[in-house]
């Protein structure tokens, strides 16, 4: 899941960066078009913080259930352990 992530932020970097336009010579456009990149280097930094921030979800979501899994088998061994040794509480 991970990699599929990091895969598609790489490929709309590059698409971004290999993106060409054509050079004008009127200031305003120049202007115009140094706005737009502010505002696209904005949207790259929102992307890549939400990108982050859904990967240690992720992290968090599976240690969780892998120690819920660890408990559940701890459990389970102990009451196989009380049984077989005639401690259990049945």
């Amino acid at each position: 899941m991970r990699k599929s992530i990091l895969v598609l932020a790489t490929a709309f970097t590059l698409t971004a960066f290999f993106t060409s336009c054509r050079d004008t010579k009127k200031a305003n456009d120049d202007m115009e078009m140094s706005d737009d990149m502010d505002g696209m280097n904005d949207d790259m930094d929102d992307v890549g913080d939400d990108l982050e921030e859904a990967a240690e979800d992720t992290g968090d979501a599976i240690e969780k259930a892998a120690n819920k899994t660890g408990d559940a088998v701890k459990n389970a061994a102990n009451e196989v352990e009380a049984e077989v040794e005639g401690t259990d509480d049945m």
